[in-house]
């Protein structure tokens, strides 16, 4: 099972199995017991990229919360889709592109043209690229 955390958020990622489902409900338990704290399950939601339905709705039912749907936008990042294909990551290009058009200068000096860019690419969703192999062309269009 992997996990990605932040903020206040929880993203679990395992495979399809009614015992890790029970494990994550006792976990969640555990918690709410051991800090007296609530999790908040009508927020909460379950999905699956290749399930059945049948299995999803147990799934959901087990933990008390709804159905999502398979591909969805995490802080700016896809989740679900083929990470491969060239379309995957025009959301982050894009960004890019918008962020660095809105504070394009005509009257910047290099150094201050490298610290725009520095400022760009640091700003843009950093997990975003930690979570997927950056493609060849994606790079290439990154240089242009």
């Amino acid at each position: 099972m992997s996990m990605l955390q932040y903020a206040n958020d929880t993203l679990f990622f395992s495979k399809t199995n009614m015992q890790i489902v029970m494990a994550v409900k006792a976990t969640l338990m555990c918690f709410e017991l051991a800090y007296g704290l609530k999790g908040n399950y009508f927020k909460s939601k379950v999905g699956g990229e290749v399930i059945n339905s049948d299995k999803l709705l147990r799934y959901a039912s087990a933990l008390n919360c709804v159905i999502m749907k398979a591909h969805f936008t995490y802080l700016g990042m896809k989740v679900g889709g083929n990470h491969k294909r060239l379309g995957f990551s025009d959301v982050v290009l894009e960004k890019i592109e918008k962020r660095l058009r809105k504070r394009k200068g005509k009257f910047l000096s290099m150094a201050g043209r490298v610290c725009l860019i520095k400022f760009v690419l640091n700003s843009i969703p950093l997990f975003h690229i930690s979570c997927f192999y950056m493609s060849m062309s994606i790079l290439k269009e990154l240089e242009k």
